[in-house]
């Protein structure tokens, strides 16, 4: 088997095999390419950039905006009232042509600009080994096999299987959605993990948030998923808004009524009244131009733009015309879940302790609300559990929250430990109570992150993490009562009742010696004391889910499609009112659907979770083919070949991509559902304003036709 068909046979399958067997099929090592080999891949693979496509001349992109039934009629009309010396219509209707063109052309031509931004995301040098020595190269000149080094910082130059990692962590929200940075390993995954979970790959594209790790080039250039994603939205084709659709059906109609009718006329005047052939040539040309509504692009284009400007002060911001009355006609919203339904903020809305469950009130990183406890404010002072696991989660923390210049609170670190800090400020836990003396960094590995404090006379060793490798390493827990033997079963509990609605992370503590200046994992094996569980998510947006309840009632549905997990998708949806709670289906199972099955499943699912792109384009086309008008929102490069797909695609402007916004036809100024209602609603105005519009228009030209200008036959 040569290299190329190696490639080939491995490319989808990387994640589910050993680092070893991946250098073995690559026939590379750790120690890198020689260069000679590298020339000769790079020769066969070719160089690790996307292509560009081949751009239409300047005078192709202006008379592309010709191209319109009801254009080839004005044009038509042109002509013949400069035939007839009308030369005053002439130029009116030629500058209406013109201006109407201008406009289109003017516009963004949204596949190019989406292509030349994901052609931005990659990155210009990489670290890699060749000949046995570290180097840096121009990341085009990568091949599979090359082995790079990845620090934090750094832009991944390729598509790279990791061989070693040392807490390792990757931003890859732009291509996966996944809204914090990922723990990668070198641990193969199963064969079925979707795009997020595959823990042991790093994509082009993506950036390197912690730590730093060793990989091997595995796809370059369009073999890539950022590459795969290119050659979607260049294949993708922009779909014909409803409004264009009936401008040209309408156009076609109306040629073929006017045609119809004129030779009606030209036939009755010649045999019924005997007109001379050129007199009756002359009146049939005038009823021709007359029947021609002339002004109607004109006033189409002016409605829009004053739609846009509309629509604009309600947070939504239009990039093509046509798009404003598209709106009006949506029956499929399809939408991301975080920051869009959600406020892209995690708070922590439920405690855990061995004396029971705690609410918390508030939303976001502002520190404004309660913890209560049977309906009652709870008080530190007279809850020293409660004292004691605020300290943990508040101690055990990098997070800082604050106001900014504007008194806006803030949020700088993972968004899970500031909604730890946060619930301490909210529980009243003061700022400045411990010197911290020694850190163990959060590690995949292990699951925690612990830190070594002093505070006031006491030397604390206090970790916060996953739920079930804490409960493993703590031999006791603390109770009102004071330490007591571990009760897993207990807490096996509540972790199964808060995993429900969103991530859940545990805390414990211990008391240490004075002396004791540094830790390590070994300090944690003994004498641990549980102390509870925090439940956190990022809630929805009130205003959405108020938005959601009027999309049902104004016949729309909305349909969750995120890269999060189906359990806390399917939680979100059912506070937003968003399917039943207890359906959702994943990308893997998509995976192994034909498109008829898939149109099936569209009708009877509202949650969609763990979705890639082509997962998300299949979607909407599904519900295209069912009939629906669909609008898809969407932040990262991963939605972008979907958003183009859509009948109107909706970009985050704050936390959206270049490449989504390039790739859509609305951008959402604050990044909120309920300014797609309102958006939605607009639309819907302007659509039955065009309706009207258009009959008036045909009424008129049919009116006309048959009675002149005058009220009189124009062959009386």
């Amino acid at each position: 088997m040569t290299l190329k068909l190696e490639i080939d046979a491995f490319r989808k399958k990387w994640y589910t095999i050993d680092a070893q067997t991946v250098l073995d099929n690559l026939e590379t090592s750790e120690d890198g390419l020689s260069a000679e080999e590298a020339a000769v891949r790079l020769k066969k693979f070719g160089y690790n950039k996307l292509p560009e496509q081949k751009k239409p001349g300047f005078l192709r992109r202006f008379f592309i905006y010709f191209h319109n039934v009801l254009i080839y009629i004005l044009i038509v009309a042109a002509i013949i009232t400069a035939l007839m010396d009308h030369w005053i219509d002439t130029w009116v209707i030629l500058s209406v042509v013109f201006i109407n063109a201008l406009i289109g052309y003017i516009q963004e031509n949204k596949a190019e600009k989406a292509l030349e931004s994901i052609r931005h995301m990659l990155s210009l040098h990489a670290a890699v080994f060749r000949d046995g020595k570290r180097k840096d190269l121009e990341a085009e000149n990568l091949v599979p096999g090359d082995i790079v080094f990845l620090s934090s910082g750094d832009k991944i130059p390729a598509d790279v299987r990791i061989l070693q990692a040392n807490s390792f962590k990757v931003e890859e929200a732009a291509l996966t959605g996944e809204s914090e940075a990922v723990t990668k390993n070198p641990a193969p995954v199963s064969e079925d993990a979707t795009l997020g979970d595959r823990r042991c790959m790093a994509y082009s594209g993506t950036t390197v948030r912690y730590g730093n790790a060793t990989g091997v080039v595995v796809a370059t250039g369009s073999s890539t998923e950022l590459g795969k994603i290119n050659t979607m939205i260049a294949e993708t084709e922009e779909m014909t808004t409803p409004l264009i659709r009936k401008i040209n059906s309408f156009g076609k109609w109306l040629s073929a009524v006017i045609v119809v009718l004129a030779a009606v006329f030209f036939a009755f005047g010649y045999f019924a009244r005997d007109y001379d052939l050129n007199e009756l040539f002359l009146a049939v040309i005038g009823l021709t131009v007359a029947a021609i509504p002339e002004g109607l692009p004109a006033i189409l284009t002016i409605t829009l733009a004053i739609g846009v400007q509309r629509m604009a002060r309600r947070n939504a911001i239009i990039r093509k015309l046509p798009s404003v009355e598209t709106l009006g006609s949506v029956t499929v919203i399809c939408s991301d879940k975080t920051g869009t339904l959600t406020r892209n903020e995690m708070t922590a809305r439920l405690l855990f302790t061995s004396s029971g469950q705690y609410k918390v009130d508030g939303v976001g990183y502002a520190p404004e609300g309660k913890i209560i406890k049977e309906g009652a404010e709870v008080d530190l002072k007279s809850d020293p559990l409660l004292s004691r696991f605020m300290q943990a989660v508040s101690l055990c923390n990098n997070a800082e929250v604050s106001k900014d210049d504007e008194g806006i609170w803030e949020m700088k670190g993972a968004p899970t430990e500031g909604a730890l800090k946060t619930l301490a400020y909210k529980a009243g836990l003061p700022d400045d109570q411990a010197k911290r003396l020694h850190t163990i960094p959060f590690d995949s590995e292990y699951k925690y992150m612990a830190t070594l404090n002093q505070v006031g006379d006491e030397h604390l060793i206090l970790i916060n993490g996953a739920p079930d490798r804490l409960l493993d390493i703590c031999e006791k827990q603390l109770t009102d009562q004071g330490e007591k033997a571990l009760e897993r079963d207990y807490w096996e509990k509540q972790i199964e009742v808060g995993g429900r609605r969103g991530l859940m992370l545990g805390s414990a503590f211990r008391q240490v010696e004075p002396s004791l200046q540094e830790i390590d994992h070994d300090d944690l094996r003994k004498g641990l004391i549980f102390l509870g569980l925090v439940g956190i998510i990022d809630p929805p947006r009130p205003e959405a889910i108020a938005a959601i309840s009027e999309c049902k009632e104004a016949g729309i549905k909305v349909k969750m499609i995120t890269g999060d997990h189906a359990v806390t998708a399917m939680t979100i949806g059912n506070e937003m009112g968003i399917g039943d709670g207890e359906k959702a289906i994943t990308g893997a199972e998509l995976e192994k659907m034909d498109d008829i099955k898939m149109r099936e499943v569209v009708q009877e699912y509202d949650i969609f979770a763990r979705t890639s792109p082509e997962h998300k384009l299949r979607l909407v086309r599904a519900l295209q083919y069912n009939g629906a008008i669909c609008a898809m929102t969407g932040d990262g490069v991963n939605d972008a070949p979907a958003l183009k797909q859509a009948d109107i695609g909706i970009a985050m402007g704050i936390k959206g991509t270049e490449v989504t916004k390039d790739a859509a036809s609305m951008v959402l100024a604050d990044d909120n559902f309920a300014s797609i209602v309102n958006a939605v609603e607009e639309g819907r105005t302007i659509y039955d304003n065009h309706g009207n519009d258009s009959c008036r228009f045909l009424l008129r030209s049919l009116f006309i036709s048959i009675s002149g200008h005058n009220g009189k036959p124009v062959w009386s």
